[in-house]
């Protein structure tokens, strides 16, 4: 068995994220037998000693019955009452199943607001270390009935990758209505199955323009950049069927793997790297680059040659080499407005002051050390 599978088989912390078309029937409703199949392998798993987090799309779905819709719905007010009506069928759905094998389950409904506020997410991050410390199955959705277009999270693939930073996990499996990412169309002849995945540049040229079912909002595009996010927090990925959720919590060489880009960093950094809500960016002259990028040490005015955007202190800001690419993002200490008079000016290091024509002070970096992330 390969390496990849291997760091599967052995995480002892595994985020499982399992899609609308999964475990609903193509008119809406719960499929019942489907999602009790997928309770009993996580089950299993949780009952060898390991912790599985389940992120499970298909509130909205389960609503459609109750409010008697044949199609998913499309203005976001119609969504937010079907996913009313359908969360709580969903989690019975799933709390019964999963007492079926002695295991509690705990309901927690994120929006995207808690993952970019920093004490929500810290928040979170506690209640999910609770839950697990407990033995409690933890069943994740989006809260649907809350979020706007603004600040959903847009699927639940997302989500899942964000809860694996947040639960510091081993692993994720996105489990979905297709068993692997193939070098084609998987009915057309002559095409194969790629099994391992190291680098977003192998499969640049695979076409995963395709987009969800019927009852849920992602495609193969969603689950991609999932894997991409996860894996440069030093996460393995299989993406595979629900049909085989079983050989893929065992290990088995079945979907495909996406091995880890880079090692992971501190959870502090995960969540500036990936989920701070970026409000602005600053452009820094070469200098700057190499000072933040290679030799990591903060940024100062001297360093910025342009303020882009309207931001407050401790808002989240990119830093931008002189062509544009995204090299950083950091913990802004300065109000844009504030920061647009102080551009290019030195820090007086003997008396905190700044040595320019100008009088105007500047006593402090405008972004320390320990509040950059390098991209």
């Amino acid at each position: 068995m390969s390496e990849p599978h291997d760091a599967i088989r052995h995480a002892r912390r595994i985020v499982v994220k399992i899609g609308s078309s999964s475990i609903t029937a193509p008119q809406g409703g719960i499929d019942n037998y489907r999602l009790q199949a997928l309770s009993g392998v996580i089950a299993k798993r949780w009952l060898a000693g390991d912790q599985v987090i389940l992120v499970s799309s298909g509130a909205i779905a389960a609503g459609m019955t109750p409010l008697g819709l044949t199609r998913r719905p499309k203005d976001l007010a119609t969504q937010q009452a079907a996913a009313s009506a359908g969360q709580g069928g969903l989690v019975a759905a799933y709390t019964t199943a999963f007492r079926l094998h002695g295991l509690s389950t705990g309901q927690v409904l994120l929006t995207a607001d808690d993952m970019h506020r920093r004490s929500h997410y810290v928040n979170a991050s506690r209640t999910l270390e609770k839950l697990l410390e407990l033995e409690i199955v933890p069943i994740i959705n989006e809260n649907d009935t809350v979020a706007t277009d603004e600040i959903r999270f847009g699927d639940n693939d997302r989500l899942a990758a964000l809860t694996a930073h947040l639960v510091d996990a081993d692993a994720l499996i996105l489990l979905t209505d297709v068993d692997a990412l193939y070098d084609g169309h998987p009915r057309q002849p002559g095409t194969s199955r790629i099994p391992v995945v190291t680098s977003m540049d192998q499969i640049a040229d695979v076409d995963i323009s395709a987009t969800g079912s019927a009852v849920g909002t992602g495609g193969m595009v969603t689950k991609i950049a999932a894997a991409q996010l996860a894996t440069a927090e030093g996460i393995t990925v299989m993406l595979t069927s629900a049909d085989q959720a079983a050989q893929a919590l065992a290990g088995d060489d079945v979907g495909t793997v996406f091995t880890p880009t880079r090692r992971k960093r501190r959870a502090r950094s995960r969540w500036l790297a990936h989920a701070s809500n970026v409000n602005g960016r600053l452009v820094l002259d070469a200098g700057a680059v190499e000072a933040v990028v290679q030799r990591q040490t903060s940024l100062l005015p001297v360093g910025v040659t342009r303020v882009e955007g309207v931001f407050r202190t401790g808002d989240t800001v990119d830093l931008v080499d002189p062509d544009g690419l995204v090299v950083a993002r950091g913990l802004v200490g300065y109000d844009s407005s504030d920061l647009t008079r102080l551009l290019g000016r030195r820090l007086d290091q003997s008396s905190g002051g700044a040595r320019s024509r100008g009088s105007a002070p500047a006593p402090r970096t405008v972004i320390r050390r320990d509040d950059l992330v390098v991209l």
